[in-house]
């Protein structure tokens, strides 16, 4: 019984192996083109406190703010709303940041969650830029660490530099209240992302990442992926680019 098992688990490996083969060589021959940065008018404006329309900023201005947060959400209502008042709460105990303004970008179209943070960073103010989920499965506070991890990279090649949230240490846990099919997908994409992409980072999808002003202009620039897995090309614009990646350990949650 026991190797028949074994042999069956070995056949779905090696199926689920092949479909993300075939996935991956179909996404390969079809972005041929990278992804229109073009706005529509309405993205160019945010409302600000008296409703009125005002221009939004561009990353390629001055930075006038320490740290810009991009929070893409799409049917959030219930999660977001707890999600923002712990960022804020946070935000407003540390002298350095506040939160002066939440502004609100809607897109036109449903660009996926790469489009949207990539508008959201295009619009950014600050110094460093920090991609957060809606969710809050990333507790706010472990900015702190994405910071330390940023810094220890000193010093930066033309001040580019990438902090990333990791749930890696938290693998164990979770292969066990997963099913074995879910258990052999997430295998079978790590080995792809560290095959043919991203090399050295155990986990490139955690939403939860610090980003310095100049290496987020530099690659979302060159980002061609919109929706999921735009975080894999994203590290591997930054690895292409020799910018100094730190993968840092993050607490996380999973929220239904």
């Amino acid at each position: 019984m026991a190797p028949l098992l074994l042999q069956l688990m070995g056949l779905g490996a090696a199926l689920a192996a092949a479909a993300l083969i075939l996935i991956t060589i179909v996404a390969f021959i079809t972005a041929t083109k990278m992804s229109s940065l073009h706005q529509h008018e309405e993205e160019k404006f945010f409302l600000n406190a008296k409703g009125q329309k005002e221009t939004l900023p561009s990353i390629w201005d001055s930075p006038t703010k320490q740290l810009s947060v991009v929070v893409p959400s799409y049917n959030e209502e219930k999660r977001l709303p707890v999600m923002m008042d712990e960022a804020l709460g946070y935000l407003e105990k540390r002298q350095k940041y506040g939160s002066d303004k939440i502004r609100v970008i809607t897109l036109v179209k449903n660009r996926g969650k790469g489009g949207a943070v990539r508008m959201g960073v295009f619009s950014s103010r600050g110094e460093k830029i920090l991609m957060a989920d809606a969710d809050g499965a990333t507790k706010f506070p472990d900015v702190e660490k994405l910071e330390k991890g940023l810094n220890d990279l000193q010093p930066w090649p033309d001040q580019m530099a990438i902090a990333c949230g990791s749930r890696a240490h938290l693998e164990k846990e979770s292969i066990a209240q997963r099913s074995y099919f879910r258990t052999l997908l997430m295998y079978g994409f790590h080995f792809l992302v560290w095959f043919l992409c991203v090399k050295g980072i155990r986990d490139t999808q955690c939403g939860f990442k610090l980003l310095t002003r100049e290496a987020a202009s530099r690659t979302f620039s060159s980002l061609h992926i919109e929706r999921w897995a735009f975080d894999v090309e994203l590290l591997y614009i930054a690895q292409f680019f020799k910018i100094p990646i730190a993968e840092i350990a993050v607490n996380w949650t999973e929220i239904e």
